[in-house]
């Protein structure tokens, strides 16, 4: 919708108020606001005399209630009373802010309208720097909205505990949290050794062979370099014909069909790429209707820029290729990609931890970028690079992954010696059977015939030289390497 004069003068006017704690730093802000071009309705009060914090609060949350003000701010010597008298106003959502991260938390996740500061608390300079960052971060994911929207039901009395139906999701989530609750321990190494046998057999028996990285591409002769997108379009076509919904490709596009275009993830994670080389990237997404970009983390606001507005989707990775970072850098990493358009995340284990068998620290690797993609509603994969891992191994880094809730389990990420096993799948696979969590084998599209070894091994996912997705009854297949 076109925004109208009166639509635009009311986005920029603000209500302001405060006791006498607050006063000094109201006259600042109100200040500050004004050379930004806000118009500032000050409420009060107007002197440094011990006034009543509540009724000043409440002036300035009739202000945005009644549709006067876009926002509102209120000052006290703490926030935290003036946070609780706007708050009893209905349609007001107020928020005690104390740093740059509080402030961006509530207007992003709460939608907040009213910012609470304790002028006891923050300096002019700090306070500034809430306030900007408050007045500069929108609340638009639709789950966020959605969660701001039942709290102004509750004010209003729209939801009791009496109409709250049973959440059958919920229920779900419970059972699962049982479920994952297992000690990893409990599985003996004999009894592994024999879902091992066990798992290979059936395997051999049903003529599945066990690919390795020096398999050639059987899909066109060993000729293709990888780029069966381009240059076996039949293999392709075979696993769309099948449902899948997405290819990822590291080429110009030129030689791609337009019928296989759309399917494609557009790849670039070369070290040495560079600015002019997103661009490119980009650009042929774009031009070519191809689904996604998959880049580098330095890169992701740069290619959401340019791709706003289109359709192709942004994906990144986080403490890659090696997973040595420690939890929150990658869980900020996570955070600031996802902030930056970033929505899908694949993320590299703490390996030494799990050698270690410091579990307690790989939980907390995963578990925090699983937060992380939650809460910018990014899907989170979870790369153990197996072909350093024992067997023993990967079934711990699946139950590690499988109580942190990711997403996905992803055996590698290309860079070390071997790639995705039907094997390695199958042992992941039997971990989290039945948790929804999907399992995504990294490798190459060797052929049709070698993409459906591993989805009978239980790989959800094929990112060899492909992948086939079939999750929630949607297939994606990538066809690319890091």
């Amino acid at each position: 919708m076109e925004k109208t004069a009166n639509s635009q003068i009311y986005e920029k006017t603000i209500a302001i108020g405060s006791d006498h704690a607050g006063f000094e730093l109201k006259k600042e802000l109100k200040l500050y606001l004004e050379t930004k071009g806000y118009s500032v309705e000050d409420v009060g009060t107007f002197g440094s005399e011990s006034v009543d914090y509540p009724l000043f609060s409440y002036k300035v949350a009739q202000k945005v209630a009644g549709g006067k003000c876009e926002k509102g701010i209120i000052i006290d010597g703490a926030g935290i009373g003036s946070c609780m008298a706007a708050n009893k106003v209905e349609g007001i959502l107020a928020a005690n802010c104390y740093d740059n991260t509080t402030a961006r938390n509530s207007r992003e996740h709460n939608n907040a309208n009213v910012l609470a500061l304790g002028a006891s608390l923050l300096s002019t300079d700090q306070a500034k720097e809430i306030l900007e960052e408050w007045l500069n971060t929108d609340c638009t994911e639709e789950r966020h909205l959605r969660r701001s929207s039942q709290i102004h039901q509750i004010q209003k009395g729209l939801i009791t505990l009496a109409s709250l139906p049973n959440n059958p999701k919920q229920n779900a989530v419970q059972s699962n949290k049982s479920e994952s609750g297992g000690a990893v321990t409990d599985i003996s190494r004999e009894d592994l050794d024999k879902i091992v046998q066990e798992i290979s057999h059936i395997l051999k028996s049903q003529g599945i062979s066990f690919p390795t990285q020096e398999n050639q591409c059987n899909c066109c002769d060993g000729d293709c370099g990888g780029l069966c997108a381009e240059k076996s379009t039949a293999t392709v076509r075979e696993f769309i014909n099948i449902g899948a919904k997405r290819i990822s490709y590291t080429e110009g596009g030129n030689g791609v069909p337009r019928d296989i275009a759309s399917y494609i993830d557009h790849t670039l994670l070369r070290p040495d790429a560079s600015t002019e080389d997103i661009k490119k990237l980009c650009e042929e997404a774009k031009n070519y209707g191809f689904a996604s970009v998959c880049l580098n983390p330095i890169y992701v606001k740069l290619a959401a820029d340019i791709l706003k507005g289109t359709s192709v989707k942004v994906c990144t990775v986080i403490g890659f290729p090696f997973g040595t970072h420690l939890p929150e850098i990658k869980a900020m990493e996570t955070r600031r990609a996802i902030r930056d358009g970033a929505r899908e995340i694949d993320m590299v284990i703490n390996i030494g931890a799990l050698k270690n068998r410091d579990l307690d620290l790989l939980y907390r690797d995963i578990r925090g970028v699983v937060e992380a993609c939650d809460d910018g509603g990014a899907i989170c994969k979870v790369i153990f690079e197996t072909a350093l891992l024992t067997d023993e191994e990967k079934v711990i880094a699946s139950q590690i992954a499988k109580k942190a809730r990711a997403d996905f389990v992803k055996t590698s990420t290309g860079y070390a010696s071997g790639g995705a096993t039907a094997h390695d799948v199958a042992l992941m696979a039997e971990v989290v059977r039945g948790t929804g969590i999907g399992v995504k084998a990294s490798g190459g599209i060797r052929s049709y015939k070698d993409a459906m070894q591993m989805i009978k091994a239980g790989a959800t996912r094929i990112g060899a030289s492909a992948s086939v997705k079939i999750v929630k009854g949607i297939t994606e297949v990538t066809e690319s390497q890091y």
